[in-house]
Formats: structure tokens, C-alpha cells, sequence
């Protein structure tokens, strides 16, 4: 392939750089002057931003919300879109989060393969073509985004008050060989206030509080609960543990304190758009609750709604939303968040619905599901679905490169999962994850092998190399 050597030869600057990105917690923070999503994330673009100036390339800093790259001249403009942003870390990783440890030939840390390396791996596919000396008829613009992960894209938004749209482009923030089509997705909240509880069962279990999730897009790996004793339960929690670790394979802990007991879940993270893959501990805890002599009051039912309506499923079958059609298959759904105390719950759920349907369609069913419960729904941030046509000349450009560098077909496929694809027109997902590799996206442990690494980039460097040609 025409840029090999030359990216075989910046391998260890790939790495290097993909290290330096990793060890800037860019976790969503309090918004300050200048950095609007953080410190820390405005000090992750700053890099970025001046990794690519040291390159030759025009940057350009659009107030801390996103910023770009820029090479080549021409009236159009080819975007590959990244973003800088992680979920955070969550636990029981086995290697510093954010210390960027190469091991076994895999680069290690929050943001790896979501969405740190295949930033360098564009960046350094634009370095590539540029010092091949390539005569550019289009502008090339690596557009890096700071707020993708929480669904709101404020960062798109900002920037393109400002900037026009790319005339077309790719993001490198899901699999291969090319998405063309991307499920519509939903974050909403359920919410429920309580009135002063009025126990019929007074000598039952009181559920104080239950706790867990971090982002309505992450399947939640933990989950506690604090239970309020007037009698000793003691016995009956622990056989109830017992039963559920046995037979449905949980993990679940109590520690007792005098008339407090506090019950932990443990999960397994995963991505939003495939919570089959993960290990849901909200699901865990509200089906152990569910096991015990609760007090019955507001609280207790709205826990049995969940156990019932939610449970652990992922396909929203029993919240009424059993949706698909064939070019995206069936709607997803993550239970994210949950926090119930003694005056208030709420619970937040990411929805991923196939292209066909529409987010009235969704909304309209889950209003016919709480109807009568007293929640609240809190609409949040929406995706329209992708679907890009096989026939589009960036689909076959981009199928060309992926099968001459590869050797694979270069076949077209749906997730669940959104990408800043769908945030112009005429684009796609593009990488980074082959074929047979796991997802660790929001996982612990994240990691890209190094080799795969390079190989995005010299599929960047040529897919670069065709669009501007």
C-alpha cells in the first residue's frame, strides 16, 4: 500500500501520542471559563490541537467546545470526525485507567480505543498523505469533539454555528468494515416523588436508598443499597444472597451494621448499544430486592415495576417497545442510572430504535407504559437514525480502501450505537474495531492492540488519499 513504510516508520510516535491523550482524564466536569466541559478536557483538546500545529496543519480552537486540523486547498472539505471525551473509568481495572500502559502488545486505558487512538490514528494518516507530497483538491479537517459521550453534542452544535458543514467524511468511532446505517437514539429520565411513607408491612425490610450508574449509555458494573432493619433480617438476607449468586449466577454482598444493612452489585460494564454484552447491577439489585419482605409503600412498588417492566432484558420487550425492522434489527435498551432514596427516584435509559421508526413512535409507547404509575418522563438528548445508501460514492470508496488494505470484504453494516457520522450529511462510521476483536468501549480495561493501531492508519492514510484525490 502507497503510505506502509512511511507509517510503519511513525509507529512509535502513534503510540506515544495516543499515551499522551490517554493520560488527560477527559471526563466531563464542572464548566469554567474557557472550558466548558472541564479543565481537564479543554487541557486534552489544547494537546491535541498542538500536536496537529507541530504537524503543518491550521488548527483552530472554537472556545474550548471542539476545535479542528486542518490541510490541503480546495472548495470542498472531507471530515473525519473524533472526539476526546471518555465515560469514566468505572472499576476493578487492572492497569492504571488513564496511565496509557503498553502490555502484550496492547496500549491500555480510558479512552484507547473510544476515541483517543483513532484521533491519532487520523492524525497521523494526514500526516502521512501530506509529506507523501499528494496534490490535495479538497480540504482535509480532523474535527475534534468534547462532548460526545454524554449525548447532548454540545460541541457539534457550537462548532457548526461557526464553521460550514464537511462536504462529506468519516468517523472513526465504531467498527469496520463501514457503517452505513446507525439506530436513532433517545436518553430519557423516569421520574417519582413520594409522600411521606406509610409502611402496611411496619415490620418488613425499609429500603433507605438504592444507587447505581454513571452515564444513562453505560451499562452500570455497580450498585448499592442500604436496607433499614426493625427485626433481625440478618439470616434471610444472606440466604436470599446465597440463592440469587447460585442460581442466577449475581454477585452480591451485604455488610451489617446494627439495624443497617448494605447490599453492593456487581456488574459488568459495557457500551449503551450493547447491553447484552455487559452485566447490568441495577437489574441484579432490583431482582434481589424483589426476593425479600419489603415494607410496602411507593417506594416497594415502584422497585416491583422495574422487576417486572425492565428486569434485565435489553430489547424493551416488556416495556412495550418491542420495535425492529430488517435494516437494523431490534430496539435496544440500557438501564443506566437508578437512584431512589425515601422522597424521590429517578431512573435514566438510553434507547437505541431501528431507522425506520421514529422517536414519537417510542415516546408514544413508554407514555402508555407509566400512565397510572405517577412518573414523569423527562425527554433528554436525541439522535436521529443514519442510513447512508450502498450505492453512495464515499461507501464505495471507502469499501475499495478497506479490501485492499485488509484483504476482507468490505461488507455494510447497522449498530446501535451513534457516532459523530450522523452529525453532517454523507457520512459514515469507519473503524476502529476489526472484525472478531471485543468491544471494550466504557469497559475496564479498555485497550487497542498497537498493531491494529497502525493498521487504521495506513486504512486512513488511503481512504484520505481517495477522497481528495
Amino acid at each position: 500500500m502507497k503510505f506502509d513504510k512511511m507509517i510503519e516508520s511513525m509507529r512509535n510516535d502513534i503510540v506515544k501520542t495516543t499515551q499522551e491523550l490517554i493520560k488527560i482524564k477527559s471526563v466531563e466536569a464542572e464548566s469554567e471559563p474557557g472550558a466548558p466541559f472541564g479543565r481537564d478536557m479543554r487541557s486534552c483538546l489544547d494537546k491535541a490541537l498542538n500536536i496537529c500545529e507541530a504537524m503543518g496543519f491550521k488548527v483552530k480552537n472554537f472556545d474550548g467546545y471542539a476545535g479542528h486540523a486542518e490541510y490541503g486547498e480546495g472548495d470542498e472539505t472531507v471530515g473525519i470526525l473524533v472526539h476526546l471525551d471518555v465515560v469514566p473509568e468505572g472499576s476493578d481495572w487492572s492497569v492504571e485507567p488513564y496511565g496509557g500502559e503498553v502490555k502484550d502488545g496492547k496500549l491500555f486505558g480510558r479512552g484507547a480505543i473510544d476515541n483517543k487512538g483513532p484521533a491519532a490514528a487520523a492524525i497521523y494518516a494526514l500526516k502521512a498523505v501530506k509529506e507523501a507530497g499528494e496534490k490535495f483538491n479538497k480540504k482535509v479537517r480532523i474535527i475534534f469533539g468534547c462532548d460526545e459521550e454524554s449525548g447532548r453534542w454540545e460541541c457539534m452544535k457550537h462548532y457548526f454555528k461557526h464553521e460550514t458543514m464537511p462536504d462529506c467524511g468519516f468517523s472513526p468511532d465504531a467498527d469496520f468494515p463501514i457503517i452505513n446505517s446507525e439506530m436513532g437514539i433517545i436518553i430519557f429520565n423516569l421520574k417519582k416523588s413520594f409522600p411521606k411513607p406509610e409502611e402496611t408491612c411496619c415490620g418488613g425490610l425499609k429500603v433507605k436508598y438504592v444507587k447505581g450508574g454513571n452515564r444513562p449509555n453505560m451499562v452500570p458494573d455497580y450498585c448499592e443499597a442500604l436496607l433499614e432493619m426493625k427485626k433481625d433480617f440478618t439470616d434471610r438476607i444472606a440466604k436470599t444472597i446465597q440463592y440469587c449468586n447460585d442460581k442466577f449466577n449475581f454477585k452480591i454482598e451485604a455488610d451489617f451494621e446494627g439495624e443497617k444493612c448494605y447490599v453492593k452489585s456487581f456488574g459488568i460494564s459495557a457500551h449503551g448499544s450493547t447491553p447484552e454484552k455487559g452485566i447490568n447491577a441495577i437489574s441484579q439489585m432490583i431482582k434481589f430486592l424483589c426476593s425479600l419482605p419489603l415494607c410496602v409503600n411507593e417506594q416497594t412498588a415502584l422497585i416491583n415495576f422495574i422487576d417486572k417492566n425492565i428486569g434485565s432484558e435489553t430489547n424493551g420487550h416488556s416495556f412495550g417497545l418491542d420495535m425492529k425492522d430488517d435494516v437494523s434489527g431490534s430496539l435496544v435498551f440500557n438501564f443506566g442510572i437508578f437512584d431512589l432514596d425515601e422522597e424521590n427516584a429517578n431512573i435514566g435509559v438510553n434507547i437505541r430504535y431501528p431507522v425506520t421508526k421514529t422517536k414519537d413512535e417510542v415516546y408514544e409507547r413508554l407514555r402508555r407504559k407509566i400512565e397510572g404509575t405517577g412518573m414523569e418522563l423527562i425527554e433528554g438528548p436525541e439522535k436521529a437514525p443514519l442510513y447512508v445508501p450502498a450505492d453512495n460514492f464515499l461507501v464505495q470508496k471507502l469499501q475499495k480502501v478497506y479490501e485492499e488494505v485488509t484483504g476482507l470484504k468490505g461488507s455494510l453494516i447497522s449498530i446501535g450505537g451513534g457516532t459523530y457520522a450522523r452529525a453532517i450529511k454523507n457520512a459514515v462510521a469507519f473503524g476502529p474495531l476489526f472484525p472478531g476483536r471485543p468491544e471494550l468501549a466504557h469497559q475496564k480495561d479498555e485497550y487497542i492492540d498497537v498493531d491494529d493501531l497502525i493498521k487504521c492508519t495506513k486504512i486512513y492514510a488511503e481512504a484520505i488519499y481517495e477522497l481528495v484525490k
